[in-house]
């Protein structure tokens, strides 16, 4: 069931998630896996990361209340393993949501896919099964799953679902191509909590065109018929040109989302990656970015629009007022199908591949790379230079190897540091209140 949250609901929510956090912090600081010193440092940084959700609409999903796509749902197991991200007082804090691919495989040729021109075999099962665990060890408390189309792999996609287990929350991106009203009671059961499907467009002509199939719209559309037969929610994810958002297919697709009953919206923003690193991704003004934003925050506050669903927006998120670039593992990373560490599904290039070196030591490289948040949005900086490097060296396939994305990326421009993580690390103060989370 799936349900928006607002009004004296939400204001009574936002009271009932301080009391879980609190319980929960404390009732790990009693058991010694933080230290008492921390214990008020840690309710600060949680306290300052909760208030900026303030312009996200809340949903339940099954009776489980999320305040951001990538945070899991309250009260879930996944939800206390997020919170485990603030307790790290020693080392750059955890990432907790990753992407992996299961497979390349896929029936559609959609023209922004960012694995256009990712070519090799698929990573061995083993080896990814034995992978995703090493990531839920480092603090992933959100895996979001996809291919190609991981439902033409179902016996791989079951298998990473096992491995993940119910301390983490399980996203599986899908173009329902594949799938079975069988498949999805058995994901659910080992804790799938959601199905993400496309919608690019708003009418059945445009999406065929677009992801170049006359059985696109349908298999969406069967996909989520299927969701609602077995009580699986199903989400939307739309990548909009920037005439789309006024012309007025934006609000169509708004209309189907709704008619559809999509638990949430993803908006991706359209980047230069895959099939449009070396042009095709529409471009943005700054005005455009603006008017973009509040016709998101009408649709996610407006009481006129409180049956809608919720909306999460790249733009938004990606602010350098909010998370910045969250790449690198800062927040987010991506693993492709044959096997790469990628820091992000829209930066083409590689820090190692699982087949060649253990994922840990391919994890820290990256990481340390990417060890203090930056704001610059790298994927699109520095997209020419990865097309470049691609077309200038005669490549056959991306990501760039390890040795030329650490030679492309060394000397990167990152932007200025991520005053949200600044905060939250403690090397900042919040000006708005003159305190830091550290207490000092």
């Amino acid at each position: 069931m799936v349900r928006n949250i607002y009004g004296f609901r939400r204001r009574l929510f936002n009271l009932y998630i301080r009391i879980v956090v609190f319980l929960y912090i404390s009732s790990i600081t009693i058991r010694g896996k933080i230290a008492l010193r921390n214990y008020r440092r840690v309710l600060g940084r949680l306290e300052y990361f909760l208030r900026r959700m303030r312009e996200n609409k809340f949903v339940s999903i099954d009776g489980r209340v999320r305040i951001g796509l990538y945070i899991p749902g309250v009260p879930s197991n996944a939800f206390k393993a997020a919170c485990d991200k603030f307790t790290v007082f020693n080392d750059k804090l955890p990432c907790t949501t990753v992407l992996v691919s299961v497979t390349s495989a896929c029936v559609f040729k959609c023209p922004h896919c960012y694995q256009k021109h990712d070519r090799g075999k698929d990573v061995e099962i083993g080896k990814l099964v034995e992978t995703v665990k090493a990531m839920r060890r480092h603090g992933v408390a959100f895996f979001n799953i996809e291919g190609g189309e991981p439902f033409l792999a179902y016996d791989r996609l079951r298998a990473v679902c096992e491995a993940i287990g119910d301390l983490s929350e399980i996203w599986v991106n899908s173009t329902g191509f594949g799938m079975s009203i069988e498949k999805l009671r058995e994901l659910k059961r080992r804790g799938v909590t959601a199905i993400m499907f496309p919608l690019h467009h708003g009418t059945p002509e445009a999406m065929n065109r677009f992801m170049d199939s006359d059985k696109a719209w349908d298999a969406i559309h069967r996909g989520i018929a299927m969701c609602h037969e077995t009580g699986m929610p199903a989400a939307l994810n739309m990548c909009l040109s920037r005439d789309q958002f006024f012309n007025g297919e934006f609000e169509a697709c708004m209309e189907e989302a709704k008619r559809l009953q999509a638990a949430i919206i993803q908006i991706i923003k359209p980047k230069p990656a895959g099939g449009w690193l070396d042009g095709g991704a529409p471009d943005f003004s700054d005005e455009d970015l603006r008017q973009v934003r509040q016709k998101v925050l009408m649709y996610n506050h407006d009481p006129r629009h409180r049956d809608y669903p919720a909306i999460s927006a790249q733009i938004m998120e990606e602010d350098a007022a909010l998370f910045g670039c969250t790449c690198g593992g800062t927040d987010r990373y991506y693993l492709n199908a044959k096997g790469d560490v990628q820091p992000c599904e829209f930066l083409n290039i590689s820090f190692g591949n699982i087949n060649e070196e253990p994922f840990d030591v391919i994890y820290c490289r990256m990481r340390e790379a990417f060890r203090v948040p930056r704001t610059a949005w790298l994927c699109e900086k520095y997209a020419g230079s990865i097309a470049a490097t691609y077309r200038d060296r005669g490549l056959d396939a991306l990501p760039l190897t390890k040795e030329l994305s650490e030679q492309l990326s060394a000397g990167w421009d990152r932007g200025a540091p991520t005053p949200l993580y600044a905060v939250l690390e403690g090397r900042k103060t919040d000006l708005r209140d003159r305190r830091t989370v550290n207490g000092k």
